[in-house]
């Protein structure tokens, strides 16, 4: 998704293009098959699903055919994981591909110890530790209980965000708020959760054994050989090497 003269361009594929995706399931098979997919289109071509799916297909609102629905899907499935890991921007990484991304982007480090490392801020711990009473909690939620806000700590999106680069946190879900009478309301929130909880702490840091370089130069490794003509800048810029 681009702003061109002021107006936001979808870049994708007509609908009988072979390489075009059709259904979230050939989205979560293309997803698994490379190992990681950024949503949208970013400096490297065709390294996206916006740039594998129909454009007017987009926000139709239709969970079959539209991809901004099929985010949500995937999120709840437990089939992929998705946050912003590219570059601070939203993506998919496959279950196989997960422990690499933790070990890499977290450096060998669970974030208490992290923490304990004086690597972390404050405002990550205090969001953090709310997942350590909770297994799920809303966007607005985790903004309220980490006492982000009005009068108090700044950044809650810069915060939240690098927790998921760092894979401490991936979306679960989207949902909506609710009224006294159980009633939703208003646009969907992100559901944040520890990738821990929805896969296991085993199968997450599955890679820890690995030197984390190691694992950076493992991704790098596959994103060449699917999309040999990256370049080392683009590559370094998108995934964050």
């Amino acid at each position: 998704m681009a702003n061109e003269s002021d107006v936001w361009v979808m870049h994708g594929v007509a609908e009988d293009d072979p390489g075009c995706i059709h259904t979230v399931e050939e989205a979560i098979t293309c997803i698994n098959e490379i190992g990681f997919l950024p949503l949208f289109r970013n400096e490297i071509p065709g390294f996206s699903l916006e740039e594998r799916t129909v454009p007017e297909h987009w926000w139709s609102d239709d969970p079959l055919r539209d991809p901004w629905q099929w985010r949500k899907i995937i999120a709840g499935s437990g089939k992929a994981a998705y946050g912003k890991y590219f570059a601070g921007k939203a993506g998919f990484l496959s279950v196989e591909w997960l422990p690499y991304f933790a070990n890499y982007r977290r450096d060998g480090y669970d974030f208490d110890a992290l923490w304990d490392d004086e690597k972390a801020s404050l405002r990550q711990k205090k969001i953090m530790d709310l997942f350590e009473k909770e297994d799920e909690l809303c966007s607005f939620e985790v903004k309220q209980k980490a006492g982000f806000g009005k009068g108090g700590e700044k950044n809650f999106e810069g915060t939240i965000t690098r927790l998921q680069m760092q894979t401490y946190l991936c979306i679960r879900d989207f949902r909506q708020k609710k009224n006294k009478a159980g009633r939703g309301y208003g646009m969907d929130a992100a559901v944040y959760s520890k990738p821990e909880h929805i896969w296991g702490y085993e199968a997450v840091t599955s890679a820890y054994s690995e030197d984390p370089l190691e694992s950076g130069k493992r991704i790098v490794r596959r994103l060449t050989d699917v999309y040999p003509a990256a370049t080392s800048g683009q590559i370094r810029k998108v995934i964050g090497i």
